[in-house]
């Protein structure tokens, strides 16, 4: 579907949908709406303040097999000694600390993707699992924890009295 914009230039409402997004203000554009843009109240709010210690969070993957929950993280740079796993109520719970080294003579950076800290995750485990059978092995900076399945019962039939 496509309709005509002021210079009756033919624009699809696809293209209008991703130009809003995308924030596209070339002229000749047309606007999803004219009202303006909210602003922060307070554009400091806005700035990273570098002495909030904020842990990041691990990705992980979590996948079951016929016998087995298993839950990968890449945990490249962790040493193991430096890693918590801890298992409480079908909750599972991965801190640990990434550590860069020190480099004491940088004076500006260029660019700064990598996360470096402390990290932390707690996911509830999708499947009951047998918590004194649990498996961890950080191999080639990839944790792999691996639990016991609890066998669910077939269905059972509950007499109405």
């Amino acid at each position: 579907m496509a309709r005509r914009n002021r210079d009756d230039d033919l624009l699809l409402e696809e293209d209008e949908l991703t130009a809003a997004f995308l924030g596209d203000d070339e002229p000749g554009s047309v606007q999803a709406t004219d009202a303006p843009q909210p602003q922060p109240a307070n554009p400091a709010d806005d700035q990273w303040d570098e002495d909030e210690a904020v842990p990041g969070q691990l990705a992980v993957d979590v996948y079951e097999t016929k016998e087995k929950l298993v839950v990968k993280a890449r945990t490249a740079g962790v040493n193991k000694n430096e890693l918590d796993v801890s298992i409480s109520d079908n909750q599972l719970t991965i801190r640990g600390t990434l550590s860069a080294g020190t480099e004491d003579d940088v004076e500006n950076y260029f660019l700064q993707e990598c996360y470096w800290g402390e990290f932390s995750r707690t996911i509830a485990l999708p499947v009951p699992v047998k918590e004194d059978e649990i498996e961890a092995v950080l191999k080639d900076g990839v944790l792999t924890i691996s639990f016991g399945k609890v066998k669910q019962d077939s269905v059972k039939k509950i007499q109405v009295l």
